[in-house]
This record gives C-alpha cells, structure tokens and sequence, in this order.
C-alpha cells in the first residue's frame, strides 16, 4: 500500500518501485489523501492558461493516474475500471477504482481533501490539519464520482480513516513519503518553490507521511494486536529530496519512469472517455525530462539502509536475524538445519526499518534504531531518538531493556533530521555508533569497555547523504564512509584507540547512491556503490595499514538502483567478489556469479529491499539474507566459489 498526498507522488517518487510491484503481481493500493486540486489550471506548457476549474482538474488528475496503472498492468491506457466507494468511520465515503487483470489488481483510493481550502477567512491545508487544533479540511469529490457529497475531516478522523484502509486491506508492505525531510537554506542556487519554509520537500508530502505513521502507529497497537501485531514492512522515499542530490536512475529506469509519467500526463486530444480531461497535462509528452527540478532521474529511499540485518555465529553457522515487523524490533534465531526460527518480538516502540546490528566484546548482540519517540502535531511531541537493545547471542535469556541514546539534535524539532544508526564493534572492544545529523554531517557516540557511553561527538567535515557504512580492517582501526555530492567521504582511525578523522576522499567516481563497506580476508575495505545516473557499480579497495592506498577492484554493470550489499571475508579479486542486489531490476540478468540476488519464496511473497550480508567472524560461512512481503526471512548461503546456495 502507498499512501501519498496527490496524485502522481507515487509516480514521481516512489517508481520503479510500485511498477515492479505491480509486475509481481502482489495486489496494489494506492491511498492520496488530498484532491490534488491545487488551483485548478490544467495548463498544456506553450498553450494558453484555460480557466480554473478545481474539480475538473481533480477529475482530470484521476484519470491519469488510472492509464498509469492501466500500463502498468500492461493494459491499454483507457480500459475501463470498477468505479465504487469504500465506507469510512464517521459515514463518510472514499472513491474506490478497481482494476484487475490475470491474477494482477490495482486499487486507487480518493480520499478528496481539499489541497486548499479557506477557513474563518483563513487559508488551511494538511500541515494546518496536522499541527493546529480544530482544523478541518472539506473534501472535494471528482464530478461523477460515486461517493457521496462533501464532507470534512479534523485531524483525529483522518487517522482513523488511514487506520480502516489499514484493517480493511491489511498490507504486508506499506509505503510513504519522507515524514521527516532535511534543512534545506533557500537561496538562488537552491530556490523554495513548493518547498515548506527551512526544508527541502512540499509540506503536503511531509504531513500525509506523519498522518501515514500515525495511523501505522495505531494500527499496529491494536485491536489487532489481539490476534497478534500486524506484519507489516515499512518503506519511505524522499520527495523534493531528489533535485538536491546526485541522480541515481540509469537511463532504463529513467524510460521506464517517464513512460508511466507520460501516461498520467495524458494529452487534451486524447479519447479517454472523461469530460473533464485526460491526465496532468504539464506533465504529458516527456516534458519531465526536460524539467530542471529532476525528479525523475532519482528514486531515493528515506532510509536507505532498510532491511534485516544478519549475525553468524562462529561455531555451528547459524544465523540469527533481527528486522522491524510492525514497526517492532523482530528476532529470528537460527534452526540447525539453516531455516529461521518463528520471528520473537522484542519491542522497541515505534522504529524506522533500519536497523544496526553489532556484536559486543563479550558475544552479546547490540541492535540500534531509529525511534520515532513521539508523533504529535507539536514540535515537542513529534521527535526522533536513537535507542539499543542488548541480546544473548541465541537469544539465551529474556530480552534486555531498550536504553534511549538520545540524539545529537538537543532541539526537539531538529532530531527529526537525525539519521538511521551505524555500529561497528573496534578491536580493543570499543562499540562505535554514527548517524547523519541535522547538519548532514556524522555524529558519533563510543560504548566503551566499562559499560559507559560518551557524549555525542560530530565527527569534522562532511555533507553527505543519509545512508553511512562502517568496517573494521584487519589491523582493528575503524573506518567510515558516506555518500556526498561529488566523491565518497571518508572518515578513520589512526590507531585502535583514537578518534576517528577525516580519511582520504576516494574521486575515482561520483556516487550516485549511498556506499557498502566490508573487510576482504586480507584485511583491507572493499567499498562499493553506484556511479551516479548509472547501473555501473565500482567497488574500490584501501589496502590494510595504508590510508591513502586505494585501488580499483572491479566497475560493471549491476541491472538495478539504489545501494548494494558486499559479501565480506573474500580475496579483495573481480573474480573473488560477490554483490548483493535487491530482486527487482529493469535490465538483463547476471550470470557470472558475482552478482546475487535472493529467491523469491513464492509468487505471493517476492522479496522486499536489498538483501544484507553477513560472515562468520575468522572467515567463516558468509550469508545472504532477505525479508519476503510476507515477513519471512529468506537465508541464502553463499557458496565459497561462487554463487548462491
């Protein structure tokens, strides 16, 4: 399920993604909580402005999106959809649209709000809906449509619809725009356009994804959780993020993207069979690409290091799992047969889906996260903090208690900006956490041997993305790497106990998305990533004891976007290296071995995300490990000469 403010921000921003999903044939919702009237001009670029006319454009709008997913579905632009209504709390109503073809189906569900509205003299919109008590904001229905007259919703109420949709579809992944966007200074290099004020995204987008968590929130706390919590995986995708940062989608992609675009777009000569018009038409005719704003040259995810994380023990190889299911930390612990255990809840509170998992000098697990500590309409009821749980390997004994790390933001509104965590466990015992902060540097905390944490600490230099990775080489320094806007950034020790300190700045390539870091079996860090606007993945080396001593270990071609996953404790070879994918791709297939990607476990249940790896600590069995869309993981082992098992 998606659930966005208007129409097309599944398209823009969280494409290719829906579309391969839709491939896949897992049945789609897709919920828009605003009309997505705007002013009501459905301008053709070169061609005179025709009159307002907002609920003509809210009509025209749906319509595009319904040939959007008509070609997704690989039907023709204007087959004709069920058109119903769905019944929400209050007695109000929802438009439904339905299509289904060969197993496949597509929901579209028109909540109606109006984009902007006025009261008490006053414009009001979804932040105001959000953030001020008493708000309301009317709906406006599409002309025809089957739902019943204008209504109004206040805050509480469209929670509690979002959490009907939630009951009533049930879905095993639900995907949202970015609840928590970065500063962004507005200037002439950076103009505001439709961002909200100090930050780089349209408040719409913000406030429909607070609204989205909320109701996750809720949903997950009950009255389901009498049957059990809910299953659910979470996803969330940058907005305006996009236009600020290298573009990462390969050319392909980009076609593919454009072409659902296009669709929406639609043309005013074109037969849909709808009077009030056939699609956005600023949109229409490839005219995204000649846009400067960029937005569909990149898909980027908000936490882009979401996914499971993997710990082998040294002795028998088996495998532990740690994931967010419902937005609680889950533990699968390893079978001696390879198959993971039934999935253990271990709490934690309402959690971002990426996760950090370390192992402590003494064998525990130490498992990071992102907790949303609070989400209120109120700057001091909605922020972010970083929290961990110690385990027994195994899970011998009862789960720990959550201890709350705090943020390196002290403002109540400024640890929003605070990144998903990293942790790496150094040689001398030492338990080393980073995350970006709202600076869009690094900020760093240290467990150190006794038991105490240190105060936050930011880490000099940096502008990079959200997104870090960490590795230990094999003299025990600890290493640090992000993605900024030209190079990748790096930060090290220069001894086991020191701090860490700028690095070498690799220029070799531009990245366009967020770097993997592992140790090769000879000590050194591999680093791989992705050229920017390109499939071509570039793994580089820096040789053990030297810091400046990089080298090229392999670029080709990976079909895909976004991050990638290194297999560890190999000879740091082309021939020797293994990359992990995630199962979606537009592009032909790999066959040399190098690249990996999980097994789907069934039709019904593809696998979500990109896989993580995990070795043995002395070089033992490495591992692939995934989350299927039905909240299983998948463990691949991964075959010491090549390929999977």
């Amino acid at each position: 399920m998606q659930i966005v403010a208007h129409p097309d921000d599944d398209l823009f921003f969280m494409n290719p993604d829906v579309a391969q999903t839709v491939e896949s044939g897992v049945p789609v919702t897709s919920v828009y909580i605003t009309d997505g009237g705007s002013f009501g001009v459905n301008k053709v670029p070169g061609r005179p402005a025709p009159a307002a006319d907002v609920p003509g454009y809210v009509s025209a709008r749906q319509q595009g999106l319904r040939q959007a997913y008509a070609q997704m579905m690989g039907l023709p632009l204007f087959t004709p959809w069920e058109r119903g209504t769905v019944r929400l709390p209050g007695g109000r109503e929802a438009e439904l649209n339905r299509l289904e073809h060969l197993g496949r189906r597509v929901d579209l569900v028109f909540l109606n709000l109006r984009m902007h509205a006025r009261a008490g003299g006053k414009p009001v919109n979804l932040t105001h809906l959000w953030r001020t008590p008493g708000v309301r904001l009317p709906t406006q229905p599409a002309p025809g449509s089957p739902a019943g007259g204008p209504s109004s919703y206040g805050h509480g109420e469209l929670v509690e619809a979002l959490v009907a949709l939630l009951r009533r579809y049930r879905p095993t992944l639900i995907r949202t725009l970015d609840p928590d966007p970065d500063a962004q200074v507005h200037d002439r290099r950076h103009p505001r356009g439709s961002d909200q004020r100090g930050y780089s995204d349209h408040p719409d987008h913000t406030a429909a994804a607070l609204f989205a968590w909320r109701a996750l929130t809720a949903w997950a706390a009950g009255p389901d959780g009498a049957a059990g919590a809910p299953a659910f995986q979470t996803e969330a995708y940058r907005g305006y993020y996009n236009q600020r940062w290298p573009h990462n989608l390969p050319a392909r992609t980009v076609a593919l993207k454009t072409r659902h675009l296009n669709a929406y777009g639609g043309d005013p000569s074109w037969g849909c069979g709808n009077d009030a018009g056939c699609g956005d038409y600023a949109i229409g005719g490839d005219r995204v690409l000649a846009s400067d704003r960029g937005w569909v040259r990149s898909t980027h995810r908000r936490y882009p290091t979401a996914g499971p994380r993997a710990v082998v023990d040294a002795d028998d190889g088996r495998t532990t799992v740690y994931g967010v299911l419902g937005t609680r930390l889950a533990r699968w612990s390893g079978r001696p047969d390879g198959t993971p255990a039934d999935p253990e809840d271990l709490g934690g509170g309402h959690l971002a889906p990426a996760i950090a998992v370390t192992t402590a000098a003494g064998g525990d697990h130490l498992v990071f996260a992102l907790r949303f500590a609070g989400l209120g309409p109120g700057d001091r009821e909605n922020v972010r903090e970083v929290v961990v749980l110690r385990q027994r390997p195994r899970g011998d004994g009862p789960a720990g208690t959550w201890q709350s790390l705090g943020s390196p933001e002290t403002e109540p509104r400024r640890t929003r900006l605070t990144g998903t965590p990293v942790a790496v466990t150094g040689a001398d015992g030492r338990v080393h956490l980073f995350v970006r902060n709202g600076h869009k540097g690094v900020s760093t905390r240290v467990l150190g041997t006794g038991g105490t944490w240190s105060a936050w600490r930011r880490l000099p230099g940096g502008h990079v993305q959200e997104g870090l990775a960490a590795a230990v080489d094999g003299d025990g320094r600890v290493h640090l790497f992000a993605a900024s806007t030209g190079w990748t950034e790096h930060w090290a020790q220069r001894g086991v106990r020191g701090r860490l300190r700028r690095g070498s700045r690799r220029l070799v390539a531009r990245p366009g998305d967020v770097p993997d870091a592992v140790t090769a079996a000879d000590g050194s860090v591999l680093v791989g990533y992705r050229r920017v606007a390109s499939d071509r993945v570039i793994v580089e080396r820096l040789a053990p004891g030297r810091l400046a001593r990089w080298s090229t270990v392999t670029e080709r071609p990976v079909p895909g976007y976004g991050r990638v996953a290194l297999v560890g404790g190999r000879r740091p070879t082309a021939s020797d290296l293994r990359i992990a994918v995630g199962g979606g791709a537009v592009g032909g297939p790999d066959g040399d071995g190098t690249v990996l990607r999980a097994a789907v476990p069934s039709a019904a249940a593809p696998v979500q995300g990109v896989p993580t790896t995990a070795v043995a600590p002395g070089g033992g069995p490495a591992v692939m490990v995934a989350l299927g869309l039905d909240g299983t993981p998948v463990v691949t082992r991964i075959r010491e000469g090549g390929g999977s098992a």
